[in-house]
């Protein structure tokens, strides 16, 4: 469990699928993913963080307000062993309830734990990705220190050829460059 000024970041529990259900349902939430996840897809992707979290010691994880306990949704680490050119790597992502949005939760939870990975699990580099047309994550990717990587950008495997949502921008960090 990693605790910041305004959220705790811990492992997610089986009494948030309905609340994770909900944010990955959600079209806006969900606008730069080929589709909104339905609860069978969210069980199946909270199973693969506990499977990440036994095998490497570090996964996506809930984002819970502390003044209230509200789950906000999900950020963290995650070991990629293929899916993406630069595998074998780690990531730092998140997905956020637009209830909370422009509120700085994002930047506040990714810095956290990229501060955690350089330090605490002494990960040499880690990568984020998304959509070319998700500028809001590119800019939280900004906010918290990450350099665009150009050179890596890639299309995504796992979307269909011609879709707007395949080609990826990546951005990175190396943890000589990491200010906490």
């Amino acid at each position: 469990m990693i605790e910041t000024s305004r959220l705790i970041l811990r492992p997610f529990k089986k009494g948030d699928l309905e609340a994770f259900s909900k944010i990955n349902a959600n079209p806006d939430v969900m606008r730069y993913f080929p589709a909104p996840y339905d609860t069978g897809k969210t069980e199946k992707m909270l199973d693969g963080f506990e499977k990440k979290q036994r095998r490497f010691g570090y996964a996506f994880s809930a984002v819970e307000r502390k003044s209230d306990g509200v789950l906000l949704g999900m950020a963290g680490l995650s070991r990629l062993e293929d899916g993406v050119p630069f595998a074998p790597c780690t990531e730092v992502g998140w997905r956020l309830t637009p209830e909370v949005w422009g509120k700085g939760y994002a930047s506040e939870a990714a810095l956290a734990w990229l501060e955690h990975g350089f330090t605490a699990l002494g990960i040499d580099e880690i990568y984020s990705y998304t959509p070319r047309l998700n500028l809001p994550s590119e800019k939280v990717m900004q906010r918290i220190g990450m350099s665009r990587a150009a050179e890596l950008d890639f299309d995504h495997p796992a979307i269909e050829d011609g879709h707007i949502l395949k080609p990826m921008v990546v951005y990175r960090m190396s943890r000589q460059e990491f200010r906490p």
